[in-house]
C-alpha cells in the first residue's frame, strides 16, 4: 500500500494521522510475522495469567515476593496489550494508519507502564534485600500494608511525568512527513518527524530517562551489592547457592529490560537507527514479557510446585 506523505507549510503542522511502517519492508513475511506475533501474544497472556492465578490460590505463595511477582505479571500483560494487538491488526489488514491522538495515547501508556516496570523491579530488589540482609525484620518491614503501598506507588509513580512528557512531544510541529519507521509510537521515531529545534525536548527525554531508568537501575545495583556481600559471608556453599538461585531470575529480567531500555532512551539522537530501535524495542516490549514467566517459574521450586498442583488438580 502506498501512503501519501503530508507535508506542512510555513512551519505549521498539518499532520492529523501517522503511518506506522512497522515491518512493511518485509512484504513476503507479513503472514509469517502475524502467526509468530499471535503465538507470542498467547504465550505472554497464558504464562503471566498462570502466575497471577497460582500466586492468588496457593497458600505457599502468600508472601511479599510472590505478591510483587503477580503485580509484575499483570503489568507485562498490560504492557504488551498496548502494542501487540495493533501490530497484529496492521499485519492482517495492511492498514498502518494511526491518528495523532491514538498515537499519543499509545505512547503515553507505553511510557507509564515502562516506568511502572522500572519502579516495580526496584521494589522487588528491595524485597530481596530485606529478606536476605535483614531476615529477622523481614515480616515487620514487608508487612501487607507496606507491600500494598509499594505496589501502588510503582503503578502510579510515573504517571504525571509521562503524561507531561507525552504532551510536550505532541506539542511539536510535524512538517517533514507522517511515516513512523517503527511498529509503535515511540519517542525516538516521533522526534525524527518533528521540524525545528528539538534539543529542549531531547534534554527532557534524557532527564526523565535518568530519573526513571538510570536511578532505579543504580538502586537495584546497590541492593544487589549488599545482597552479594551478605551471601558471601554465609558459612555453607549450599546456603549461598540457594540465595543466588532465588535472586538470579530477578537479575536476568533486570539485565534484559534495563539493558535494552537504557540503550534506546539514553544514547545520543545521532546514534539512532530505525533497525536498531526496532530490535531494542522488541526486547523490552515483547521478548522480555514472553520469557518472564519461564524465567521466574523454571528457577523457582515453589512456583513449579504450585503450577503442578494447579494443572494436575482434578
Amino acid at each position: 500500500m502506498n501512503y501519501k506523505e503530508r507535508k506542512a507549510e510555513d512551519n505549521v503542522s498539518t499532520v492529523t494521522q501517522f503511518v506506522l511502517l512497522g515491518f512493511s519492508d518485509l512484504p513476503q513475511l507479513q503472514g509469517l510475522l502475524f502467526v509468530v506475533f499471535s503465538i507470542i501474544y498467547m504465550i505472554i497472556l497464558i504464562g503471566n495469567s498462570l502466575i497471577i492465578i497460582i500466586t492468588r490460590l496457593d497458600i505457599a505463595l502468600q508472601k511479599p515476593m510472590y505478591f510483587f511477582l503477580a503485580n509484575f505479571s499483570l503489568l507485562e500483560i498490560c504492557y504488551v496489550s498496548v502494542t501487540l494487538p495493533r501490530i497484529l491488526v496492521n499485519l492482517w489488514t495492511q492498514d498502518r494508519i494511526i491518528s495523532v491522538l491514538d498515537c499519543a495515547i499509545q505512547m503515553c501508556f507505553i511510557l507509564m507502564l515502562g516506568t511502572t516496570e522500572c519502579l516495580l523491579l526496584v521494589v522487588m530488589a528491595y524485597d530481596r534485600y530485606v529478606a536476605i540482609c535483614n531476615p529477622l525484620h523481614y515480616p515487620l518491614v514487608m508487612n501487607q500494608k507496606v507491600c500494598t503501598q509499594l505496589a501502588v506507588g510503582s503503578w502510579i509513580g510515573g504517571i504525571p511525568a509521562q503524561i507531561g512528557q507525552t504532551c510536550q512531544i505532541f506539542s511539536l510541529h510535524f512538517c517533514n512527513c507522517n511515516q513512523i519507521n517503527h511498529f509503535f509510537c515511540d519517542i525516538p521515531p516521533i522526534l525524527k518527524l518533528a521540524c525545528g529545534d528539538t534539543s529542549v525536548h531531547e534534554v527532557s527525554v534524557y532527564v526523565v530517562a535518568i530519573l526513571f531508568i538510570a536511578v532505579p537501575f543504580v538502586l537495584i545495583l546497590a541492593s544487589y551489592s549488599k545482597i552479594i556481600s551478605t551471601v558471601l559471608r554465609l558459612p555453607t556453599a549450599g546456603g549461598r547457592a540457594k540465595v543466588f538461585s532465588t535472586c538470579s531470575s530477578h537479575l536476568l529480567v533486570v539485565v534484559l529490560f534495563f539493558g535494552s531500555a537504557t540503550i534506546t532512551y539514553l544514547r545520543p539522537k545521532s546514534d539512532h537507527s530505525a533497525g536498531m530501535d526496532k530490535l531494542l524495542s522488541l526486547f523490552y516490549t515483547i521478548v522480555t514479557p514472553m520469557f518472564n514467566p519461564m524465567i521466574y517459574s523454571l528457577r523457582n521450586k515453589d512456583v513449579i510446585a504450585a503450577l503442578r498442583k494447579l494443572l494436575l488438580k482434578k
